[in-house]
Order: C-alpha cells, then sequence, then structure tokens
C-alpha cells in the first residue's frame, strides 16, 4: 500500500500493538485467502473498521496525511461472474481526522464574503464511491471503475482492489470480506484547487481498508 497507509498507522496504534500482542501469546493466524470460499450476495461496511487514508505533497517538502473514518455501504457479489458485482460506499467529509487543528478548521470553513470555500466547507455531504465495472486482474485482485461524487462534483475514478482477508469474523460469527484498494484523484478536478500555485499538491494518493460482512 502507498505510505499514506502510515497515517492509518500512527492513528490507530493503540489498536494495532493490541493486535500484534494477541497474535506473539498464540492469537489465532489470519485465514488463508481461497476466493472461490467466498459466496455470493450482499455485504455490508463495518463502519466501525473501514476507512480511506489519503496523502498530499506538502509544499514538495514532505507529505501531509489524514484520515476518513466511518466508511459505509454495500459490496453485492457475484462469484460466477465477478463483472456482475458492485460496491456503492459513502465517505463522510465532516469527521476527517487530521494532525493540525488549524487544518481541520481550514478544511471545513465557509468562503469569505458568500464565495466558494476553499475545501468542504461547514457541514459537508458526505462524498460517495458508486462502482460502474469490476475488472478481475487477478485471483485475488481487480479495477474497480466507478463515478466519486466528492464536494458537488462526480467524475470517474478507477479503484485497484486487492483482497487482503476472508473468513468468520470472531467477534460476531459473520462471514466476512477484507479489502484494500488505492486510487489517485486531482483534487482540482473536484473544485479544490487552493494552495496548489504555491506547493501544496493537486494529486492526492488514496488508500483504502473496508471490511464487508455478509447480510
Amino acid at each position: 500500500m502507498r505510505k499514506s497507509l502510515l497515517a492509518i498507522a500512527a492513528a490507530a496504534g493503540v489498536a494495532t500493538l493490541s493486535v500484534g500482542a494477541l497474535q506473539a501469546q498464540g492469537g489465532p493466524p489470519a485465514p488463508a485467502l481461497n476466493p472461490a470460499n467466498a459466496t455470493s450476495g450482499t455485504y455490508t461496511a463495518d463502519a466501525a473498521h473501514s476507512m480511506v487514508g489519503w496523502g498530499v505533497s506538502h509544499l514538495g517538502f514532505n507529505d501531509y496525511f489524514g484520515i476518513f473514518g466511518d466508511v459505509a455501504g454495500t459490496l453485492t457479489l457475484d462469484t460466477a461472474n465477478l463483472a456482475a458485482s458492485s460496491v456503492d460506499v459513502t465517505i463522510p467529509l465532516a469527521s476527517v481526522i487530521v494532525p493540525s487543528a488549524g487544518l481541520k478548521e481550514h478544511l471545513h470553513r465557509a468562503g469569505a464574503d458568500g464565495g466558494a470555500p476553499d475545501f468542504f466547507g461547514p457541514n459537508p455531504e458526505p462524498a460517495r464511491f458508486v462502482s460502474t465495472a469490476v475488472h478481475s486482474t487477478g485471483p485475488t485482485t481487480a479495477h474497480i471503475d466507478g463515478n466519486l461524487t466528492l464536494n458537488g462534483v462526480t467524475a470517474p475514478v478507477t479503484i485497484q482492489a486487492e483482497l487482503s482477508g476472508m473468513g468468520t469474523n470472531g467477534m460476531n460469527q459473520k462471514e466476512t470480506l477484507g479489502f484494500h484498494g488505492k486510487t489517485t484523484i486531482k483534487r482540482s478536478e473536484w473544485n479544490m484547487a487552493w494552495g496548489i500555485p504555491f506547493g501544496i499538491g493537486d494529486d492526492i494518493a488514496l488508500d483504502i481498508t473496508v471490511a464487508f460482512e455478509k447480510n
């Protein structure tokens, strides 16, 4: 995964250490990946454990990271015809996590003198990704084409997705499929070009980690 996952690792450090400790004490190993064992049907995102990490170049000196959590939505899986599968998820923008309180305030600041905001503005609508096609690229990988609606703009995006885990969730006994995904978007295409002229990156690397539970 891209280096913006460092942000996710940092934000979830305590949980990561807890999992590591459990495994060190003889906890159950992760189930082997065998896509043939997955079953068709509708799955719901486990919002408490699904998130999107993002990274942007800061003036060309270093990278800056943030996280959108509580990703919600559904996966409709057709194991006999992967191309007939689909994904529809929403990403809350109002609860973005960043290290700087000043930046969070700026992300949600209203536009000056009634103009457009620099970024999301106050009370932003959640972003939404709706797939339009799924193309298998390997036993556990696929490209997911779709439309991303963000900041009032809808534009096409392709996500490189990989099956990261599968099996029965030991906490709730639900059949669960985990996925990692990555893509890069240009924020200027979604009306967020503030700072680009003086070096804040236009390219935003997105790293997605989602767990879907069978309904």
